[in-house]
């Protein structure tokens, strides 16, 4: 940050107050892996773990053909623009559909974020995860450079059950 930008953002940060309880948030907020890291070392260690064992990367040969597109991408759903919330909302709808179209792999754009930090690009791993997403999801990964690449992820879908 320039000089004059820091200076300019340290006035504007002064000036900000946290709203009056009332406007607070009834439900508590879904807790990321950085806010778990501050309130203790070994439960930030085990909910790192938890997401990385819910999250596994797909595997290496079916990622290359997703990338080859030798494995179709059933459908594609960017989330530029939205905000968190709406952004939760219309993933999980997403998956829902390509899951109930048979889809076995989609792609999810999320962006990079102005420096490449973006709010979505680190939030959509984690919403991923989930555990009412667990019969859904197989594994993530990044997407290949000419999908997106670190703005957007593959996520392999599981085999719909055959009734």
């Amino acid at each position: 940050m320039k000089p004059e930008e820091q200076r300019l953002w340290s006035m504007v940060a002064a000036t900000v107050h946290p709203l009056p309880s009332r406007f607070a948030p009834k439900t508590p907020r879904p807790q990321t892996l950085d806010a778990a890291a501050r309130i203790e070392p070994s439960r930030a260690q085990e909910a790192k773990q938890r997401l990385r064992e819910a999250l596994e990367g797909i595997e290496p040969n079916r990622r290359h053909r997703i990338a080859k597109e030798r494995e179709e991408i059933g459908a594609r759903i960017d989330l530029h623009g939205l905000t968190q919330d709406r952004a939760k909302a219309a993933l999980e709808g997403f998956l829902h559909r390509a899951f109930d179209d048979g889809w076995r792999a989609v792609l999810v754009i999320t962006g990079k974020g102005v420096q490449g930090d973006g709010v979505l690009r680190k939030r959509v791993p984690e919403w991923l995860g989930e555990a009412h997403l667990t019969h859904i999801v197989a594994g993530i990964s990044e997407a290949a450079r000419h999908h997106g690449g670190a703005g957007a992820l593959y996520v392999a879908l599981k085999r719909k059950p055959r009734t």
